[in-house]
């Protein structure tokens, strides 16, 4: 087994790696990975109906869809990532979340920690979530991913995360919010994030046999730099490739009260009818028609509304207030 320390902290480019060593590294992998301010959403969730957008372009963090399903997670600097991809002959053994967590478990019970699987796919303390796990599994392969909540800031975690779930009617899968724990605090020892990866990656070279470490090449990583900027830095599919969805929010302006109906497809705004006791001079079905096929994206929406003087449509209301009501 390929055993590798990734030391990129650049959130598309890892989860590019992710995929990389999935479909192109012929040998069974761990790696071990930290993504720095992002928020990695589950392949089949809508994505805005996942994220605090104000709070997110706030704080510039970065949103990227994985492969894998599963609910939406934060990462920063104090959360530890770690993968496991591996063939097998058995369709069957491929979705096997315990598999996969037992060597995170074991490391941490052999450090005076008592956790423990626990539902469906996390790692517990005492009831507390410190670890989100997520499959994917392609023919006779499955790539396992994990988070390691070690001393991850709290705060962002829910605010990152929080968002209105009336704005949103769709099937897709939501992220259930639960009470997570940070695995430093409950440790009997002071230790560094860096020194936690040394003791798993330590564990998984002494227990798995043939294991040996692997760096990157420069075409591994040219590869992988390419994957980055043809999918997972890409509005396409991080926001792009949501499920179909209907959109209802209503905004207090200086002008009045906006309400906003959309209906959205594969991230594109397919209709728009706008309600209010706003006044105006000219017909707004003019600027829902305009809204019509374009991407439920702010900076194209921008775009189309800036083709308008607006206070013939909004009396004293503007672009920005639009926008807001829009997401």
């Amino acid at each position: 087994m390929l055993c590798i320390k990734h030391r990129s902290t650049d959130p598309y480019f890892n989860i590019a790696t992710d995929e990389y060593i999935f479909k192109h590294l012929q040998e069974d992998c761990f790696m071990l990975w930290q993504n720095d301010n992002a928020i990695i959403v589950g392949k089949h969730q809508n994505t805005l109906a996942e994220i605090n957008l104000d709070y997110v372009k706030e704080k510039g963090i970065k949103v990227v869809r994985r492969l894998s399903g599963g609910g939406a997670v934060y990462h920063d600097m104090g959360n530890l990532n770690f993968t496991f991809t591996r063939t097998g002959d058995d369709e069957n053994d491929m979705v096997d979340f315990q598999r996969y967590t037992k060597p995170i478990i074991e490391v941490l019970q052999n450090m005076g920690v008592d956790a423990e699987f626990s539902g469906r796919n996390d790692i517990v303390i005492g009831g507390k979530k410190f670890s989100g796990n997520a499959e994917h599994v392609f023919k006779n392969k499955v790539m396992h991913h994990g988070t390691l909540l070690f001393s991850s800031n709290m705060p962002d975690i829910s605010g990152a995360l929080k968002v209105n779930p009336l704005k949103y009617k769709d099937r897709a899968v939501k992220s259930i919010p639960k009470r997570v724990t940070n695995i430093q605090d409950h440790l009997n020892e002071k230790i560094s994030v860096e020194e936690f990866a040394d003791r798993i990656m330590d564990y998984i070279t002494s227990t798995f046999e043939d294991c040996k470490m692997y760096e990157f090449t420069q075409e591994d990583l040219a590869k992988i730099e390419e994957l980055k900027k043809e999918k997972y830095d890409t509005w396409q599919w991080n926001f792009g490739y949501s499920p179909n969805y209907n959109f209802k929010q209503g905004v207090k302006t200086d002008g009045g009260l906006i309400e906003m109906n959309m209906e959205v497809k594969k991230g594109i705004i397919k209709e728009v009818k706008i309600q209010g006791d706003f006044f105006h001079v000219r017909d707004i079905s003019a600027i829902e028609e305009a809204l019509a096929d374009t991407p439920h994206e702010e900076k194209e929406i921008r775009k189309v509304l800036d083709q308008f003087d607006l206070d013939q449509y909004f009396k004293g209301i503007g672009t920005n207030d639009l926008v807001a009501a829009m997401f």
